[in-house]
C-alpha cells in the first residue's frame, strides 16, 4: 500500500503510526498538498492528505475512513479499536476530541500562515482558540487515569490520536495550550512518542 502525504500533518501521521502498530506494510510518499499539487493530483485529483492507495489500486481519503479500512486488514491482536460497545463508545469520544484539537490547531495555523494580516478576523481566531483549549482540557481530563494506556496494556487508536494531536499543538500553537495546564495529555504523548511506531513517523 502507498500512504501519500507529509508527516507534519497530524492526520497523515496518525495513519502512518497506526499502520506501524497494526504491522501493515506500506510505502510512505511525502508529497505536499501545497508545494507539489500536480504530483498529488496525479494520485488523487482531490489533493487531500492523507491518501491511501490500496494494493488493488483503490484510492481512499480521510484518515478516519482509511483507518476503518485498515482495521479490517489487521490481525485481531493488532487492531486498534476496543471490541466492547462501551469501550468503543469511549474511544470514539476520545478520538473525536483529538480530531477537534487537530482541526482547531490547523485553523489557527492557516489563519497566520496563509491569510494576509489585514484579512484576519480576530473574533474568529478567538472562537477557534477557545474551541482548541476546551478540546484539550476535556481530553486531558479524560486521559488522566494513571495507567500507561487508555484501554489496557498497549496503545489503541484513542492513544495514537490523542498523542499525535498533542504533539502537533506543541509544534505549532504551543502558546495557546501550555503543557502545565494539560499534564496528563502531555504525559500520554511523551510515553507514546518513545515507541518505535511513533519514532518511525516523526512529525517533521
Amino acid at each position: 500500500m502507498r500512504l501519500i502525504g507529509m508527516l507534519d500533518s497530524p492526520y497523515v501521521r496518525r495513519t502512518a503510526i497506526s499502520m506501524h502498530l497494526m504491522d501493515l506494510p506500506f510505502a510512505q510518499e511525502p508529497i505536499s498538498v501545497f508545494r507539489q499539487v500536480d504530483a498529488f493530483a496525479a494520485i488523487n485529483p482531490v489533493v487531500k492528505a492523507p491518501t491511501l492507495v490500496t494494493d488493488d489500486g483503490t484510492v481512499l481519503m480521510e484518515s478516519g475512513l482509511i483507518l476503518e479500512y485498515l482495521d479490517r486488514l489487521a490481525a485481531p491482536e493488532r487492531r486498534l479499536n476496543p471490541s466492547s460497545p462501551g469501550d468503543h463508545a469511549r474511544a470514539q469520544r476520545l478520538i473525536g476530541l483529538a480530531l477537534a484539537v487537530c482541526e482547531k490547531a490547523i485553523q489557527i495555523v492557516y489563519e497566520f500562515e496563509l491569510r494576509p494580516a489585514d484579512k484576519r478576523h480576530q473574533p474568529w481566531l478567538d472562537r477557534v482558540t477557545g474551541q482548541l483549549q476546551t478540546a484539550c482540557s476535556l481530553l486531558d481530563r479524560e486521559v488522566d487515569a494513571g495507567d500507561d494506556w487508555l484501554f489496557g496494556d498497549r496503545p489503541l487508536q484513542a492513544d495514537v490520536s490523542a498523542a499525535v494531536a498533542w504533539r502537533f499543538t506543541q509544534l505549532m500553537v504551543a502558546d495557546r495550550v501550555p503543557v502545565d495546564r494539560h499534564p496528563a495529555l502531555a504525559a500520554l504523548s511523551a510515553r507514546a512518542e518513545a515507541l518505535p511506531a511513533f519514532r518511525a513517523a516523526p512529525p517533521v
